[in-house]
């Protein structure tokens, strides 16, 4: 029987079938324990479409057992809904567990919020082994996390728990699509960086293109980085002091922009995270390349375990 991994990203879909042995094979395996991995870009409109006609391509015909399901949010856990703010069609709630359990009758759905993918990703064979206590971060074109507590995800009251995207840092005012204002997604993350970079007159227009133009030197690119990198210092340090964690790890592809944003960042910890419980406060950038939020996606498809959290099961 087939298992199936599924990523619903800001701007695309990536999934995979499971490998029979994980997750066992998590810690040994590069790959995770999956296979080939098929992504899709989010449309406009028809979004549902596009990541059904992914999932059939990935089940190629062949019975699904079992599904788990990371999906950017916010969602509502318990209800099997996600609706990401960066996926206008779906914003309002779209019914992603009873949609996927329609396509395959009878398959184990379990699903989650991408930040606690991630922390089950980094806990299983990332930087967070044998870590008890921690928050790890994904900054792309969203940000996102999930909290490590006494060594269980924590998911809270509707599965949202570790969504610090929406941590308010100080001395920003900035719209966030949450309808909130001054949200570290809005200053921090890869697409809100672009948007600022443009706004003073850089012409690029993706976040790969933003930090190789910071390193070239361009400074617009300098500076959108160092905003949001402070940024992110800023909320690790109110999410560490509130968490009572001393390992933050940070992962996504916008985390991948090198010194323009880290070198801000570390700062802006050393600056904020004063207090003598902090200390020892370790801010890492993730050693998964694979995707953390679909192996951690993997890792509910295999099934349920101790380090899953309350994630729940349909059908129960």
């Amino acid at each position: 029987m087939t298992r199936i991994a599924l990523d619903i990203g800001a701007t695309k879909f990536a999934a995979a079938r499971v490998r029979p042995d994980s997750p066992r094979s998590l810690e040994a395996e590069v790959g995770f324990g999956l296979g080939a991995v098929h992504r899709a870009d989010v449309p406009a409109s028809g979004v549902w479409e596009v990541c059904r006609e992914l999932l059939l391509e990935v089940a190629g015909g062949e019975p699904v057992e079992a599904i788990g399901i990371g999906a950017a949010g916010p969602v509502d856990v318990t209800a099997g809904v996600t609706g990401p703010l960066n996926i206008p069609e779906w914003r309002s709630g779209f019914p992603i567990v009873d949609s996927v359990r329609a396509l395959f009758p009878g398959a184990t759905v379990r699903f989650a919020v991408d930040g606690a993918c991630l922390a089950l990703a980094e806990q299983r064979a990332g930087a967070l082994r044998g870590v008890p206590d921690a928050l790890a971060m994904t900054v792309s074109s969203g940000i996102g996390g999930g909290i490590l507590a006494g060594g269980r995800v924590l998911t809270g009251r509707t599965g949202n728990a570790g969504h610090v995207g929406h941590i308010v840092v100080p001395g920003e005012e900035v719209p966030c699509g949450c309808g909130g204002f001054g949200c570290v997604e809005a200053v921090a993350s890869g697409l809100s960086s672009v948007r600022w970079a443009r706004s003073r007159g850089w012409r690029g227009s993706s976040g790969v293109e933003l930090a190789a133009d910071a390193a070239a030197g361009n400074s617009t690119a300098q500076a959108a980085l160092e905003r949001a990198g402070t940024a992110l210092g800023r909320a690790v340090s109110s999410a560490a002091a509130t968490l009572d964690i001393d390992v933050v790890v940070i992962g996504g592809g916008f985390a991948a922009s090198g010194e323009p944003l880290w070198k801000p960042l570390r700062a802006a910890v050393t600056r904020h995270a004063r207090l003598g419980f902090l200390r020892r406060l370790r801010v890492l950038h993730s050693e998964i390349t694979v995707g953390a939020t679909l192996a951690g996606a993997a890792v509910l498809a295999a099934g349920p375990g101790a380090d899953a959290g309350d994630v729940p099961e349909w059908p129960a």
